[in-house]
């Protein structure tokens, strides 16, 4: 009987590993900043204890920590439906990672105030420009120990346009502003926009030095330290441009774009501010660095910025990389990739004046004078509380395009300065060359108006009165000058007032006149002239030697040089001459060379030279023996004894006939 088979023995079971040593591993895993393996335990926990909140959460850092924002929503997606845990604030922090910050402030609704959610609620209102509702939510945070707190608050006040309540917020929060580099840097921000750029100059190096200390502290090599210190270097270059010190902006701009060795921000930075000191210089150069940075999109009237640049830069930031742009393609004169880019910059900067301060541009450079003005007084009518710059604009491309009235209406409009004395004197001009000399007249007595009631120290109206006065006496309102003439003469009692009131007064009131020419100081010397002699001559003679009329001869200088006469000598004529019979003239042309004569003939050729008979390369005997007389013939009287040594070879033809 045959024996039977044996059974092939069975694999043990692996022993379970505790949930415990999954979570150690776990956690060494996480510290060690190994978050795929840290997502592969979470894995093998959720296996074992499928709605294990630790594990959830570990998993989700970890894919979140790794920049899986994609797998991060999935998974969110899942566990919620098998575990009723509140993922909220997980999605909302995904949603901001992904650029989607409506949809991330609508998923944190409804969740507890923690310091947790406010951090990421005001980070989400600081990227969507909410800036006065993020300066709130930091305030609230004041009492709640959170690090780096004030860092964050102080950019948040820079970025409100508050940047003078950034000094009162550090003595508040007991904070040193050199606390630490990034601090400092902000502080230096808060200073820049306060226009305080030597105080800036001096917080931005502490910052630097700061910054490397605490780099090198932590063993960072030290391109990693450049790179972290860049937007340190690129402020402290545009606090030297600012300052008037363009060549070491300039160099230091270069070295940082040369190197490559700073965050793509400040990178975009360095190249637009770089591009601002050239200006027109390089225009290629400077439309080649900017096409790296903007990238057109799929839409016809659709730009943004490469590499995320869009998330990174502030809006002030972003603006001026477009219209650096912008203004390079005008400077080149690519003008329909300029119209395309100014018809996107509305959209993309509602709250800006400088889009339509570019449209105008493009439409003055096609000599488009009227569809600028237009375009400019239609944004003027909108908003009102942002029109002082376009109006100014506005009047200078219609006195540009001579339209005087628009240019005039304009200046007008602006309540700051159309009452200052150059802006008067504008709008007169204008005016007067409009021909509306009664509107010119209208701003004269408008400006009058206002300086009389102005209380301000330094005021114009004895100014504004002098030209008003003279514009209307110019303009034949002689009673109007003299009153203001008078009045000016009673106030400040200046010369010119007087003198302005007797020419003006003279014309319509003689007593007037003479009354206020007796304030006038006599002038020395003029007691012996005869008043009533100078009105009977007919006026004043071109009389170099000859006496004032009506002077005594006491006032004419006794010692005069008599003015000689100049002798008038005969001229010299050659010998045999006679200039009773000069004969015939002399030839006009004696002068010219032969040449340029009219009477030139060249020389003919003797044809008969040219007539040799006979086969190829044959010569005449003749003609030869002449040739060489004349040679020698030169080179005698040349005192020269060279000879050419050239003759001429038969053909192969003619070899052929001599053999015959």
């Amino acid at each position: 009987m045959a024996p039977k088979a044996r059974e092939k023995a069975k694999p043990a079971a692996a022993p379970a590993v505790a949930i415990e040593d999954l979570f150690t591993s776990l956690n060494r895993h996480i510290q060690r900043s190994e978050y795929d393996l840290a997502v592969k335990v979470s894995d093998q926990v959720l296996s074992i204890a499928p709605g294990d909140e630790d594990a959830i959460r570990c998993k989700l850092v970890a894919l979140i920590k790794n920049d899986s924002i994609d797998d991060a929503l999935s998974s969110i997606q899942v566990f919620s439906k098998k575990t009723s845990m509140d993922f909220s604030f997980f999605k909302a922090y995904c949603l901001y990672r992904q650029n989607k910050l409506d949809e991330a402030l609508e998923s944190l609704k409804g969740q507890e105030g923690n310091s947790a959610i406010m951090l990421l609620e005001s980070q989400i209102l600081f990227r969507l420009g909410k800036m006065d509702a993020c300066v709130d939510i930091y305030q609230k945070l004041q009492k709640s120990k959170i690090d780096s707190l004030e860092i964050n608050f102080a950019a948040g006040l820079v970025s409100a346009g508050r940047a003078s309540e950034v000094q009162g917020t550090m003595d508040t929060l007991r904070v040193k502003p050199t606390s630490s580099f990034e601090l400092a840097y902000n502080v230096a921000c808060s200073l820049i926009e306060r226009n305080k750029y030597k105080d800036a100059e001096q917080m931005l190096l502490s910052a630097r030095r700061i910054g490397q200390e605490t780099l090198m502290e932590e063993n960072l090599a030290d391109d990693d330290i450049e790179i972290e210190l860049a937007p340190l270097a690129v402020q402290l270059a545009y606090v030297q441009q600012v300052l008037g010190n363009s060549q070491e902006a300039f160099e230091s701009y270069s070295s940082i774009i040369k190197k490559n060795l700073a965050d793509e921000s400040s990178l975009a930075v360095a190249i637009s501010n770089l591009i601002a000191i050239k200006g027109p210089k390089d225009v290629s150069d400077g439309l080649r660095k900017l096409d790296k940075l903007i990238e057109k999109g799929e839409g016809p009237l659709t730009f943004h910025l490469a590499r995320g640049l869009d998330l990174k830069l502030s809006e002030k930031q972003r603006e001026a990389i477009y219209v650096n742009r912008m203004l390079l393609l005008l400077h080149s004169n690519k003008l329909d990739q300029a119209r395309e880019l100014a018809s996107a910059l509305p959209s993309m900067f509602p709250n800006s004046i400088m889009p339509v301060l570019l449209q105008a541009a493009v439409h003055v450079r096609e000599n488009k004078a009227n569809k600028a003005e237009e375009i400019l007084g239609q944004f003027t009518s909108k908003f009102p509380d942002k029109s002082k710059i376009i109006l100014l604009a506005r009047a200078q491309i219609a006195a540009a395009a001579g339209h005087p009235q628009i240019a005039a209406e304009s200046l007008l409009k602006i309540q700051d300065i159309q009452h200052k004395p150059a802006t008067v004197a504008t709008i007169v001009s204008l005016k007067e060359r409009a021909g509306d000399i009664d509107g010119a007249d209208a701003v004269f007595d408008s400006a009058i108006k206002w300086w009389s009631n102005a209380m301000a120290e330094d005021n114009k109206l004895d100014v504004i009165m002098q030209e008003a006065a003279s514009f209307k006496l110019r303009h034949g309102k002689k009673d109007e000058a003299a009153h203001l003439y008078e009045e000016l003469v009673k106030s400040h009692g200046s010369i010119e007032a007087l003198v302005g009131l007797i020419q003006t007064a003279a014309h319509t009131d003689i007593q007037k006149a003479e009354s206020y020419e007796k304030q006038l100081k006599p002038f020395p010397g003029l007691k012996g002239i005869d008043v009533e002699s100078l009105e009977k001559t007919s006026g004043a003679k071109n009389t170099e030697n000859a006496p004032a009329a009506g002077i005594p001869e006491a006032y004419e200088p006794k010692n005069k040089e008599k003015t000689k006469k100049k002798r008038k000598r005969k001229p010299k004529y050659p010998k045999g001459f006679d200039p009773a019979n000069p004969g015939p003239p002399p030839d006009p042309e004696r002068w010219l060379p032969k040449r340029e004569r009219s009477s030139y003939r060249p020389k003919r050729k003797d044809k008969r030279a040219a007539q040799i008979r006979g086969s190829q390369g044959a010569v005449v005997k003749e003609a030869a023996s002449n040739v060489s007389s004349k040679s020698n013939q030169t080179a005698n009287s040349k005192g020269t004894s060279q000879t050419s040594t050239e003759q001429t070879k038969p053909s192969s033809k003619s070899r052929k006939k001599s053999r015959n």
